[in-house]
Parts: structure tokens; sequence; C-alpha cells
């Protein structure tokens, strides 16, 4: 993992938002989740469309999956990027088969990932927050899952 990816970022604009996903792209492995962050309009799309870039993936496939709640790309590695905006309970997110994706070798990008029943064990979290004009700040940080306790 490239640590100069992991800290506060400032983009002031949508392709400076989508450079940032492309560079977190030439990072990520099969397997990985990235969970987003962010209030409606923050930029959670832009930065997913960077991503996809990076992975191969023309930008202009790219759209909200917020109806259809998941939607694959091909790329260098399968990539689904996932919706939660609409999920009312978490039943609904296992119903998506996540943990079925990242085991068969994707990348998995999710929208509003609060609406997660429980946290991946590897990958990043983007927080994207207004700073005001077409600004944001863009906080990219480590996934640290709860640890596992075995019973021995």
């Amino acid at each position: 993992m490239n640590d100069a990816l992991v800290g506060v970022h400032l983009s002031d604009g949508e392709a400076c938002t989508e450079q940032l996903g492309r560079r977190v792209a030439s990072v990520l492995l099969p397997g990985w989740t990235v969970l987003l962050y962010g209030n409606l309009g923050a930029g959670k799309t832009t930065f997913v469309r960077g991503l996809a870039e990076g992975l191969g993936v023309p930008p202009e496939d790219v759209s909200s999956p917020t109806f259809t709640l998941v939607q694959r790309y091909d790329g260098r590695v399968p990539l689904y990027h996932v919706d939660l905006y609409r999920v009312e309970h978490p039943a609904e997110v296992d119903d998506l088969g996540l943990d079925e994706l990242l085991a068969a070798g994707a990348v998995v990008v999710v929208e509003w990932a609060e609406r997660l029943p429980r946290r991946p064990l590897i990958g990043l979290e983007v927080r994207l927050e207004d700073a005001g004009d077409d600004r944001r700040r863009v906080v990219v940080s480590r996934v640290t899952a709860p640890p596992t306790h075995s019973t021995r």
C-alpha cells in the first residue's frame, strides 16, 4: 500500500477528484473494498469514475447505481460499484453477496458505506467533505477491521 495516498487531500474540482480516484486504483488489489462516505453531491461517484478509469474501465461507463444497487465494470480486475443509499435493512446488504464478490477477486466500491452491517477485512476508507466552492477535502485511510477472536 502506498502510504502517500493515506491522509488528507484537497480537491479543487471534479478533475482533481477523478485523478485521486485513479491514484487509489493503482494500489488496489483483488479482494479489496473501498468504503465511500460523504453527503449527497460530495463527489463519491466522481471519485469512482476516476478509480474505474485507473482499473481500465472507460469513465463514461460509470454512473451511480442508486436504483440498481450494484453495477459491474470489467477492467484489470472486476469492479463492483455499490450504492447503499436506498437500503433500509442490513439483510438487504447481505442479499447482495458482497463477500462472494470479494472472494472471487473483485474490487468492491461502496457508496454510503455507513449502511454496511459489518466492515470488510481489507481495503480503504475515503471520506469526501465539502471544503467550499467546488473544493473537497478527501481523507483516505486504511480499513481496520475489528480483531477476530479464536477459541482454541
